[in-house]
């Protein structure tokens, strides 16, 4: 049976039920010592080696299946392990609730507990929020939070990123103005997927913080407006960050998605957007989009509004998450800091959290 006809096999186990399994899937999953690398656990088999892959023999044993390949190969898997799901299983995203608010933790508890901290990432893996308080509030703090975070990702401009008030500032974060709706380094082709804002001081009035869901809001938008989210998936768009020694550029759709249709980057930053084509047909249709969709976000109840005082870090999975600023009213002393990780290296602390506790 040549490899490229090949469908699927049926198996009926004792019981009575049955399974279908595609003949090539199976070849390749052989758990067997001479397919796979006992020490890692890695696959030492390829499918590429045979120049056909078909079965002579198939043979079921109480709750296990064995089969004899043509070449010689006898393979052995036990039910379980063909019945079973194996995808890692992570706490899956969830929209906010009506009454959405988000968690606060104890720092100290975070970074020394890891029940706690177990906990806490569980909560940010489903709602893209979570907030820490009681935190130092030496500058470099957030250096302490590889521990939970994984390494910082570092980008251009600095590694940990300071936001003063600075009539010299690179960008509108260093005015009192507000902050509309965004996700920091839209001008990056893979922005950093996790944010940490850490509050040192904050003497002044207004500047509240703001959060929004931007997944929940797009799903809702793709289900009320499908063709509008279309060509916010397809139409790229360009962004650029820059000061004297640095440059960054990137032209992307806002609306990034899996294979399997699933929201991955939600890429939002009107400040950084820059002047797009407008002989291309595509423009026209973007605008319209981005029209819509902007007027929801601004008018949406998916916002979350406070203040964010020394001492607290506001962390966001931010290809998820925009956040925001009210305008800072007067010129009393607000000092924060922020920095960067991946949203890989945290759902790795969760899997070696859980692994510990197994």
């Amino acid at each position: 049976m040549n490899a490229e006809t090949l469908g699927n096999v049926q198996v009926t186990w004792p019981d009575g039920e049955c399974i279908n399994l595609p003949t090539l899937w199976l070849r390749d999953v052989c758990p067997c010592e001479e397919c796979r690398i006992a020490q890692t656990q890695e696959k030492r088999f390829h499918l590429a080696t045979l120049d056909s892959v078909s079965i002579e023999t198939l043979t079921v044993i109480d709750d296990l299946l064995c089969v004899s390949w043509a070449g010689g190969h006898t393979s052995q898997y036990p039910r379980a392990f063909l019945s079973g799901d194996h995808a890692r299983a992570t706490p899956r995203w969830e929209p906010w609730s009506d009454d959405y608010s988000p968690a606060y933790v104890d720092f100290a508890s975070f970074q020394a507990n890891d029940v706690c901290a177990q906990t806490a990432i569980e909560e940010f893996l489903r709602s893209g929020v979570l907030i820490l308080e009681n935190a130092p509030t030496e500058e470099a703090t957030l250096e302490l939070l590889a521990k939970r975070l994984g390494p910082i990702r570092e980008v251009l401009f600095e590694r940990i990123h300071n936001v003063k008030v600075d009539p010299n500032g690179y960008n509108v974060a260093h005015t009192n103005l507000g902050l509309p709706p965004h996700n920091d380094f839209a001008s990056y082709s893979w922005p950093p997927s996790v944010q940490a804002l850490h509050m040192l001081a904050n003497e002044a009035s207004g500047g509240r913080s703001t959060i929004f869901d931007g997944w929940g809001l797009l799903e809702e938008f793709r289900s009320d407006e499908p063709g509008a989210f279309d060509v916010l998936c397809r139409v790229g768009v360009p962004f650029r960050e820059f000061d004297e020694s640095n440059e960054t550029f990137a032209c992307e759709p806002i609306i990034r998605l899996n294979a399997k249709g699933e929201l991955v980057i939600f890429r939002y930053s009107n400040q950084l957007m820059q002047v797009m084509n407008p002989s291309d047909p595509d423009t026209a249709a973007f605008y319209d989009a981005y029209y819509k969709l902007s007027r929801r976000l601004f008018d949406t109840d998916k916002v979350r509004r406070f203040r964010l005082e020394g001492g607290q870090i506001l962390i966001v999975a931010s290809h998820r998450i925009l956040h925001g600023r009210e305008a800072i009213d007067d010129a009393g002393y607000r000092h924060l800091q922020d920095a960067y990780f991946e949203h890989d290296n945290v759902r790795n602390m969760l899997t070696v959290l859980a692994r510990s506790h197994d």
